[in-house]
């Protein structure tokens, strides 16, 4: 086994490609893999800073840490739907493809098996398929494909560690307020990422402002609850809130006509 070096992960998977027959999913497979190679081509990602292995209906690829992060996700952003959407303009209802993706990072180790091909491993490697597989990626997917919005072939979600290195710093064609927080429990404990895109009422984003969070409509009263196997943070006012019953707040809070907090932990009347 090599060194462990910082990789880029690029995750994507074909949707309910189990139930296509063979010849679909060849045609399926074909063009997903297109999509990412367009991707990876219009982030400027030559052959040799990048590492392809096959998953089945899914693709892992791995870019070097010298091609700038923020590149790579502007690329996905606008490459990925926009292919997608060609496509199956044109494409038959059983060929369609629509794509779950995840960019993440991390450290990542080379140790491959004689006869066998493939073989990369790594910790961060495996959350980002964790938030691959995840149930609130699968549920957005398919509430993009019912509500047939911009967008709707493909679900783009980044890992904690990109959120805080690339699009918290709202970047040129990385819009920061875009991307939504959620949160899964994987094997090893609870996995953190971002979805981009316009939040629902399935999907409650966290109002961390360290993170540029805010809260949102799963957050008020009335709203709808999280989906089953997501874990959403709870609200964080940042300013005067009315009639707030826990949370953590930032600023007065005020029951009635009584102010409780001066914004610094104390209590005036």
């Amino acid at each position: 086994m090599t060194e462990p070096l910082h990789q880029t992960i690029l995750l994507a998977d074909i949707e309910g490609s189990g139930r296509s027959d063979d010849v679909v999913r060849r045609v399926k497979r074909h063009h997903m893999y297109e999509v990412v190679q367009c991707t990876l081509d219009a982030a400027g990602v030559s052959r040799t800073d990048q590492r392809l292995e096959d998953r089945g209906d899914g693709v892992l690829a791995l870019v070097s840490a010298a091609v700038p992060k923020a590149a790579l996700l502007r690329a996905m952003l606008t490459e990925i739907p926009a292919r997608l959407h060609d496509y199956n303009r044109i494409a038959a209802d059983s060929s369609r493809v629509r794509l779950r993706t995840v960019l993440a990072a991390g450290e990542v180790a080379l140790d491959e098996i004689p006869g066998a091909l493939g073989g990369v491993i790594g910790w961060d490697l495996d959350q980002a398929f964790r938030l691959l597989d995840s149930e609130p990626l699968r549920a957005e997917l398919r509430r993009r494909r019912d509500s047939g919005g911009t967008g709707e072939d493909a679900v783009i979600c980044v890992s904690e560690a990109v959120f805080g290195g690339v699009v918290r710093h709202d970047h040129h064609g990385i819009r920061r307020a875009a991307f939504h927080p959620f949160t899964v429990e994987g094997k090893e404990g609870p996995v953190r990422g971002w979805l981009y895109g316009e939040p629902t009422r399935e999907r409650e984003p966290a109002g961390n402002e360290e993170h540029g969070g805010h809260a949102g409509p799963a957050s008020r009263p009335g709203g709808a609850r999280p989906p089953a196997g997501a874990v959403f943070n709870g609200p964080y006012v940042a300013g005067n809130q009315y009639g707030v019953s826990g949370g953590q707040v930032g600023g007065d809070v005020v029951m009635g006509n009584k102010i409780v907090g001066d914004g610094t932990g104390g209590e005036r009347p």
